[in-house]
């Protein structure tokens, strides 16, 4: 069976679902969308995904796209090699809140940040007649008023917000680490990938006035043991083409 798939670089989004790939030892061809030169709204790519977003796994022609789906599918579709999910229902029903969590809590807020930030510089280098020829083949309608968003910058009230979002999610998982091991239990399991890739890998570079190492130890530690995984590790390695400045803040472009 073969498997292919499309990302960008090893963070946020991306990252989440090459992760299981590795951490399963699973073969898989591997296609790099730039997404600074928007590759992800091609139509070769909308093709395969109308949405026009990575990541996108292929699997013998069959098409699954948003990385929680994806990662689920994974341990599906491979269930002896490296299960990311604990055998029983208790333990799942604790890994699929704390997806829920991060997928509806966390994400979009870390990404507001990325986006405000850097992604914002980008789409201010584009001219204005050429930027709304861009704009035009984004398949959605919030992806489109993002990128505008974007140009103009976020409100102040949205950022204190989006951060003050954060601030409770660093909170909550450093009590739930003081408690067990892992997210949902004593196991290592999907919902770590998750917030690994879209707060717990760069939090602290993000918001270093957070003071994540003195107010979150816990949360160091397991950020620790779950960058010297192996299948992480291996999945941090894979190409970056990133310009460096911009590495931290683009993950959630997709």
């Amino acid at each position: 069976m073969a498997l292919k798939y499309y990302h960008a670089e090893p963070v946020a989004n991306s990252l989440k679902s090459m992760i299981p790939l590795k951490e399963k030892g699973l073969d898989f061809e591997s296609v790099y969308i730039d997404l600074h030169k928007f590759d992800q709204h091609q139509p070769w790519f909308t093709a395969i995904n109308p949405e026009g977003q990575v990541p996108v796994l292929d699997h013998d022609g069959a098409i699954v796209t948003h990385t929680t789906v994806i990662n689920e599918y994974l341990d599906d579709a491979f269930p002896d090699a490296a299960p990311l999910r604990p055998a029983d229902p208790l333990g799942k029903a604790r890994m699929r809140y704390w997806n829920k969590f991060v997928d509806e809590h966390v994400m979009n807020f870390v990404s507001m940040h990325g986006w405000h930030r850097m992604v914002g510089v980008i789409a201010r280098g584009v001219e204005t007649g050429e930027f709304e020829k861009l704009l035009e083949r984004i398949p959605l309608h919030e992806q489109r008023e993002k990128w505008r968003t974007a140009r103009s910058g976020f409100s102040d009230a949205d950022l204190a917000n989006a951060t003050r979002k954060i601030e409770v999610a660093v909170d909550k998982v450093e009590a739930q680490l003081g408690q067990t091991p892992w997210l949902a239990g004593d196991m290592f399991t999907l919902a770590d990938i998750n917030f690994y890739c879209h707060c717990g890998m760069m939090v602290e570079r993000m918001f270093p006035e957070m003071d994540i190492a003195g107010r979150a130890p816990n949360l160091v530690d397991w950020r620790d043991r779950v960058t010297a995984r192996p299948g992480v590790a291996a999945a941090l390695e894979m190409p970056d083409r990133t310009a460096p400045g911009l590495r931290t803040w683009t993950g959630h472009v997709r």
